[in-house]
């Protein structure tokens, strides 16, 4: 009986477990094993690690990889400017409540009317750059979207705008957890403005900091795909095309599930270094604090 009662555990986990397994783990077997194939799904031939050398033989794909890499770049943009804003309203400033809904509603939004929204904003003859004609300053008017020059920053503005609600809303929240004895016996050590949220408030939410930087950076991996989607569709000439976006198009598109699966296990793995990375960060905090 007493046995039966150790077990009792494990059996209310279990359904969890299960349901865990046919969601996570199933699937991810069979990318990797399709992976190794090549042709439709009632006709797989294994072709062995063909695939993968296909990928880095493939100017798509690496130039895809490439995109977003360049795309990790909006990380520290977006929470360096997150910090700012999350620093003045932590100064609790008039109307600091309606300013951080404002700035948080662009994350709530759907990435889809986001969008659409931007890609009427920025055509060639869109709001954008007919406004500024209008304004005379047409020598700043560019075809955002349509130029493979412009197409990856301008994606990773969007990126940056949609996402840097998120980002304030998290460090204010870490903000207002801050002590405020420290604050206080700060100020009453003569400390200036800047040296408290240099020395006092940011160490404070370092670990914060980390966390968002980290989940910012897989998002930017493996979840911008809408943005290139209905933007531009990879265009112009695949230059704007990303890893995700890659995956679809030869997946859905081309029918070439193996290629898609092995571009599929490159993110994986890509994404799967950087939450290591921030387990390994987390670990040496949580060694240090000790």
């Amino acid at each position: 009986m007493r046995e039966r009662r150790r077990l009792w555990p494990y059996g209310f986990v279990l359904p969890a477990i299960v349901a865990l397994a046919a969601a996570f783990v199933y699937p991810l077997i069979e990318v990797i094993r399709f992976s190794f194939y090549s042709g439709s799904l009632g006709n797989l031939i294994y072709v062995g690690t063909a695939n993968y050398d296909g990928l880095w033989q493939d100017p798509v794909f690496v130039g895809s990889l490439l995109n977003n890499i360049k795309l990790l770049a909006t990380v520290p943009i977006m929470t360096i400017l997150a910090l700012i804003i999350a620093l003045v309203l932590n100064a609790q400033i008039r109307g600091w409540r309606q300013y951080r809904a404002i700035v948080f509603l662009p994350y709530i939004l759907p990435a889809t009317a986001i969008g659409l929204t931007f890609s009427f904003l920025l055509a060639e003859n869109g709001v954008l750059n007919t406004q500024l004609r209008d304004w005379h300053l047409g020598f700043l008017a560019q075809d955002w979207l349509g130029s493979a020059t412009h197409v990856v920053p301008t994606i990773g503005s969007v990126i940056i705008w949609q996402q840097l609600g998120f980002g304030v809303v998290v460090f204010a929240a870490a903000l207002l957890a801050v002590p405020q004895e420290l604050v206080e016996a700060a100020r009453i050590d003569g400390a200036t403005g800047w040296q408290i949220q240099w020395s006092i408030l940011l160490p404070q939410i370092r670990r914060v900091i980390e966390f968002f930087m980290i989940v910012e950076a897989i998002t930017v991996l493996s979840a911008i795909f809408t943005y290139v989607y209905v933007l531009t569709k990879g265009g112009p000439a695949d230059s704007s095309s990303v890893m995700e976006y890659y995956i679809f198009n030869n997946g859905f598109d081309n029918g070439a599930i193996g290629l898609a699966s092995a571009a599929v296990d490159v993110l994986l793995l890509l994404a799967s270094v950087l939450i290591v990375t921030y387990l390994r960060l987390r670990a040496r905090s949580a060694d240090a604090g000790r």
